[in-house]
């Protein structure tokens, strides 16, 4: 016959197993908050825009599977109970919500592990920015004369005036040094860049729009230009003025 003592036993490893889910929906909620305040932080200008994404499905994960536990120990509880009433000991078969828990947390482990290094891998290929300087850089995959034509045929096509075409590693040629492929398109749009100057003057020292495209000296072709999120925190600009600088990013993206 079961006693006092297996019923109390049966009650401790029910509360254990309700802790374990809300501790499970406690760090889902944490894990999803700090994509979105990462996120925010980013819009801010106080961090590069990348992709924190995978903290909010995670996140949600977890906080589902805390709910998920919490529903199983209390059926599971129900079970031993009954089974305690009725003779038995309860304790004849494994732990199907122990085990079924331990295979979900290690997939959604390795789901995490995999997903990190592909986004931390792709954000390291395709965009890179300094936090302390604010300089975006992406990579080319064309010689520099080339990315500098298709960004010239993109500014004519969309209406911006290419204000100058500045020839770094000419112009040191010309001086009797050598420097890598180097050249900085200034450009800009009087419609956009005037609302920015009304908004906040002194953006008129980042005025007109640039981008660098250079060589390095292992021949990797690069395109660089100033953060939009950097500008505005720089010159605080009001939110609704930051589209306007995107320019850059898009001719940037359209060139590699």
């Amino acid at each position: 016959m079961s006693g006092p003592s297996d019923y109390l036993a049966a009650e401790r490893t029910f509360l254990a197993w309700i802790r374990t889910g809300l501790a499970l929906m406690g760090f889902g909620f944490v894990v999803a908050r700090f994509g979105i305040y990462i996120q925010a932080l980013a819009l801010e200008g106080h961090l590069p825009d990348q992709s924190y994404g995978l903290s909010v499905p995670f996140g949600t994960a977890l906080v589902a599977l805390g709910v998920v536990v919490n529903i199983g120990c209390a059926w599971n509880y129900l079970r031993l109970v009954r089974e305690l009433k009725q003779g038995g000991t309860g304790v004849d078969r494994a732990s199907r919500l122990g085990v079924g828990l331990a295979a979900l947390l290690a997939a959604l482990g390795l789901a995490m592990v995999i997903g990190l290094i592909f986004f931390s891998h792709a954000n390291g290929e395709h965009a890179h920015m300094s936090a302390d300087n604010g300089i975006v850089t992406l990579p080319s995959q064309h010689s520099v004369d080339e990315t500098v034509a298709t960004i010239q045929r993109e500014l004519q096509a969309k209406g911006i005036k290419l204000f100058a075409l500045v020839d770094h590693s000419g112009e040191a040629q010309a001086a009797g040094l050598k420097m890598p492929n180097t050249k900085l398109l200034i450009f800009g749009n009087p419609k956009g860049g005037t609302p920015l100057m009304l908004g906040s003057p002194s953006i008129a020292i980042d005025l007109p729009m640039k981008l660098l495209v250079a060589e390095d000296a292992n021949g990797k072709v690069s395109i660089s230009y100033n953060a939009p999120t950097y500008l505005q925190a720089r010159h605080n600009l009001p939110k609704e003025l930051v589209a306007v600088l995107g320019a850059p990013d898009a001719l940037a993206k359209g060139a590699q």
